[in-house]
């Protein structure tokens, strides 16, 4: 069974990722669990009157978090049950990437979907904070959906790689059941200014040639210039349904995510984006 971890706020965005995660595997038997972690709503509007002391407003928020998780689950059940599906709850007094992380070794979660912004969204911005937290810090595949993404079947996956890195077999695992389940495209898009690849480069491509046997791969060069530039000029002439990138050391996503924000470099997403972590679990 899939063990998906789906982080919520009760917002329209987390909504709308718990939406696309149930299409996404309505044929898979999956074990659903939402997760509120409500530190930030205890320390934040939490100031000391004299009437109510610290201990207490922690559980009142606990009260209301679990209150709000029973609600939702209840609503799923009622509105599209699915016997493949089981729906569990989870609620914790920690920071969001704390609890996932906790939640991800504890459950063995499979893959985390989440919504791109939260209740402050800024309309000006594709992600926001803590989606982007939970991309650098949280160690297992994360799927970000945007809100105003309407499902459809991930049938093109694009996948930006150097094949510089030994891939982690469990989560390209992850992208080819998808891709099997799907029947899907995965383009591989190496963005380089010279065709030849080394040694290590060829053993890499040929990893994931085996890695991803399920699916329809297609190998791709594009010259060099912004990467962003690149890779959204791919999307719009693939009709491509879901970005795959790695997050790994000197790669171009922790460029992006840990010297400027992704919103700055250019990659402004309207499809789900699949970051992969490439750590040993």
């Amino acid at each position: 069974m899939k063990t998906v971890l789906i982080p919520t706020d009760f917002s329209s965005s987390a909504m709308h990722a718990i939406d696309y995660a149930l299409n996404l595997y309505k044929c898979e038997r999956t074990n659903f669990y939402f997760l509120h972690a409500y530190a930030d709503d205890v320390y934040g509007p939490f100031k000391t009157n004299g009437e109510t002391s610290f201990e207490q407003q922690k559980e009142a928020i606990k009260n209301n978090t679990d209150k709000s998780l029973e609600d939702l689950t209840q609503k799923l059940i009622l509105r599209e049950h699915n016997p493949k599906h089981t729906y569990k709850t989870l609620s914790a007094f920690e920071t969001l990437v704390d609890a996932v992380n906790d939640c991800v070794n504890e459950l063995n979660v499979d893959i985390v979907i989440m919504g791109t912004k939260g209740q402050t969204a800024d309309k000006k911005i594709t992600f926001g904070s803590h989606t982007v937290q939970v991309f650098k810090y949280v160690q297992c595949p994360v799927l970000a959906i945007p809100l105003d993404y309407k499902y459809q079947q991930p049938k093109k996956i694009l996948f930006p790689t150097d094949y510089m890195l030994p891939y982690k077999r469990r989560e390209l695992k992850l992208l080819d059941t998808l891709a099997s389940e799907y029947k899907s495209e995965i383009h591989c898009l190496y963005i380089s200014d010279f065709e030849d690849l080394s040694h290590r480069q060829v053993d890499n491509q040929r990893f994931l040639k085996e890695a991803l046997s399920s699916a329809f791969l297609f190998f791709e060069i594009r010259p060099t210039k912004k990467k962003a530039e690149v890779i959204m000029e791919y999307i719009k002439k693939n009709n491509i349904n879901l970005l795959v990138m790695v997050n790994s050391r000197h790669s171009f996503l922790e460029d992006m995510l840990y010297r400027s924000t992704v919103d700055e470099i250019g990659l402004r997403l309207k499809l789900p984006f699949l970051v992969m972590q490439n750590l040993p679990r």
